[in-house]
């Protein structure tokens, strides 16, 4: 079941051996079996039942082979398109590393004022709008749940106030099943119809389990409708070790995986060949302040040894980074984000989100994600490594220039300075008294400016009218069904 995701060049992170993914896979294969799951959905536990599950009432016990056939049927990679052109711009598969925002924030910092606000419809605007415009985000997720609106709806208004200001890949969340078939209807529109979607979606469902081992009624329905319609999936457990697990990392690795392999298997004989993402949010719960950490080195940890298990099992993964415990863009939100970027980066992770949560994912910041995009750059490069063949080695131009001499103007340099070198779009190079009569701007300053910038003069490619109107009738049906 290993991938072979590794080259030579790259600069790959490995938390777990080969042999400790495998008994972590056993692991959570025995919970499954042993232990079983509870799906809170009556189609689903039929499901399991016929496709050879013990089945209890609610509660389900899957057996191993039921585990290894969905493994062997579940898609090795899962592309993503633009939706204005539908051309494919993500292949998560490897070690292939995407970035993007996290969904649901109650609160939103806003860059004029700096106050702390409810997210709303204008919020998530906003938000997409600056993630469409930095160059190392690939794909949009709301970065705030709309509380402006009818809450029974708002997953509609959340989606369309994302596609109307982007076209990289978005992941949606939806509070059931009709918000979701709802989502998805408006996705066909703009593909252009059910086949169009299907062939190159632009779209991916978060879902979730409820931690330990609960498949929710709304997930499981969701689960099984994406498999219906052949659309990509995420199913992501947020554990906290010590709360919602065991508080030893291992054991609550297996538990997270038994969860993310139970939504697999369901996926899976729903539909056999559905494209399926697992992945998930592992950390723990800090026991002094009983918070969900987001800048633990724990989650660090269990995120990278997740991209292991991945990577092991050849499985696209959900990834985790670009977020912190931090109240503001402090010191402590700067260093958590960048270390968790890099390990995620190393780690192999394909779907990375979260950038831009401060609060312990309670708060978005647009000067937050702005410094991540940065960090995301610094990560990439990295990762890249060091190429090294007869060019790079450049041997004939070091005895051109010889002893003493300088290389500023070689065409070798003019050649690659732009390429081997990565150049800062907010960090500060400059000698002090540039800096200085540049107006002494800190990071958070530049960040700002160009978060201004962006809102004001940036504007993302729009879609027809009248898919805009289509979309507009679809969000007016489903209110209209409130008052019945």
């Amino acid at each position: 079941m290993k991938s072979s995701y590794k080259v030579q060049d790259s600069n790959f992170l490995q938390v777990l051996s080969d042999d400790q993914c495998r008994r972590l896979v056993a692991a959570a294969m025995e919970v499954l079996e042993r232990t079983g799951v509870t799906y809170h959905d009556e189609e689903a536990v039929d499901r399991m039942k016929k496709a050879g599950c013990l089945v209890d009432g609610k509660r389900v016990r899957i057996p191993f082979r039921l585990v290894e056939s969905a493994l062997k049927t579940v898609p090795r990679k899962v592309s993503l398109s633009n939706s204005r052109t539908g051309k494919r711009v993500m292949e998560m598969e490897g070690g292939n590393a995407y970035f993007g925002t996290g969904s649901d924030t109650p609160n939103f910092i806003d860059p004029y004022t700096q106050d702390r606000i409810k997210a709303s419809r204008k919020t998530v605007q906003m938000a997409t709008k600056v993630i469409d415009a930095l160059p190392n985000l690939d794909f949009v997720m709301s970065l705030g749940i709309v509380q402006d609106v009818h809450q029974l709806v708002y997953d509609r208004y959340q989606f369309q106030s994302m596609v109307l200001n982007t076209s990289k890949p978005i992941v949606i969340t939806a509070i059931d099943e009709p918000g979701y078939s709802d989502i998805i209807q408006m996705c066909e529109i703009i593909a252009g119809g059910e086949a169009e979607l299907r062939n190159n979606p632009f779209l991916t469902l978060y879902a979730e389990p409820i931690s330990p081992l609960q498949h929710p009624n709304d997930s499981a329905r969701k689960l099984m409708l994406a498999a219906k319609k052949g659309l990509p999936v995420v199913y992501t457990p947020c554990i906290m070790a010590g709360g919602t697990v065991p508080a030893t990392l291992a054991g609550a690795m297996a538990n997270g995986l038994a969860e993310s392999l139970s939504g697999l298997v369901l996926n899976q004989i729903t539909s056999p060949g559905s494209p399926f993402i697992m992945g998930g949010v592992f950390t723990v719960m800090d026991m002094q302040t009983t918070i969900f950490s987001y800048g633990a080195p724990e989650f660090d940890l269990m995120m990278a040894a997740l991209g292991d298990i991945s990577n092991y099992l050849d499985l696209p993964m959900f990834g985790t980074c670009g977020c912190t415990d931090a109240k503001v863009v402090d010191e402590q939100a700067l260093i958590e984000g960048a270390m968790s970027i890099l390990l995620t980066a190393q780690s192999g992770a394909n779907l990375n989100h979260d950038v831009g949560y401060i609060e312990h994912g309670n708060t978005a910041s647009l000067e937050y994600l702005t410094i991540c995009d940065d960090l995301i750059g610094i990560a990439r490069k990295i990762v890249n490594g060091i190429n090294v063949n007869e060019d790079t080695l450049a041997l004939d131009v070091i005895d051109k220039v010889g002893p003493g001499g300088h290389f500023l103007a070689e065409e070798h340099t003019m050649k690659h300075f732009r390429t081997e070198t990565w150049y800062p779009e907010l960090f500060t190079r400059q000698i002090y008294e540039n800096w200085e009569a540049e107006g002494s701007k800190t990071l958070f300053d530049k960040a700002n400016e160009k978060v201004i910038d962006i809102l004001e003069n940036y504007e993302p490619e729009p879609l027809p009218k009248d898919v805009q109107k289509k979309i507009e009738d679809i969000i007016a049906n489903a209110e209209s069904k409130l008052n019945k």
